[in-house]
């Protein structure tokens, strides 16, 4: 039994881990080829999209049953996990920044790789923050006290519920047909709307350099 649980407790960071590895492999690869930050952009696309497609496999199928013991079991290391989750998706706004500042005076044939590499990286980190807020919305749903979204459905909601509750915040920066009911939920709906924002005007800004930068 303790075999079982010490594996629950270590997929978070098993998961996390692998895609650094993945993201550092990336960058070592790519370093040689373009600049320091472009590898580093292109190490970190990697990690948060082996991060997000790892999650999503793995939750989607899911039943509202499922969802209730994957959400509730303990991890301790779940909010360190998730901080340096969210530290690395705002903090490679930076090196996209970086990046951008650099696409016009790279050799032609690196300034569409560069465009390419800014874009997936910026697209990633949305996924990331939105799978993020999917997993913390299904724990927050099945504490303690419980509730806190009425689904307006008499089965237990399963992760694609909570899935399309964070990516309609994420995509809309508003909640649809679900119904909110207490205060914890209302005040991460905020800050998940203002990193969906935040993220979201950077998308159209790095798209609007890149035209003005390459066209």
């Amino acid at each position: 039994m303790r075999e079982v649980q010490r594996v629950k407790l270590s997929s978070r960071w098993w998961r996390l881990a692998t895609g650094l590895a993945i993201g550092a492999l990336v960058t070592v690869l790519v370093v040689p080829i373009m600049d320091i930050w472009t590898g580093l952009l292109c190490g970190w696309a990697a990690s948060a999209t082996t991060v997000v497609v790892w999650v999503l496999l793995a939750t989607w199928p899911m039943d509202g049953e499922q969802t209730r013991a994957h959400a509730t079991r303990e991890d301790p290391g779940r909010r360190v996990a998730r901080l340096i989750t969210l530290i690395c998706s705002v903090a490679s706004l930076g090196a996209v920044v970086v990046v951008l500042v650099s696409v016009p005076t790279a050799r032609p044939e690196q300034q569409a790789w560069m465009a390419a590499i800014v874009v997936a990286a910026v697209v990633a980190s949305w996924f990331l923050i939105q799978v993020d807020a999917m997993l913390r919305y299904a724990r927050m749903y099945y504490s303690e006290k419980g509730g806190g979204i009425d689904f307006n459905q008499s089965e237990p909601p399963s992760y694609a519920d909570f899935a399309y509750v964070s990516f309609g915040l994420g995509l809309t920066y508003q909640v649809a047909d679900t119904d909110v009911q207490n205060t914890t939920f209302r005040r991460a709906f905020v800050v998940q709307s203002l990193l969906g924002y935040l993220f979201g005007a950077v998308i159209l800004a790095t798209i609007i350099n890149l035209i003005s930068s390459l066209g």
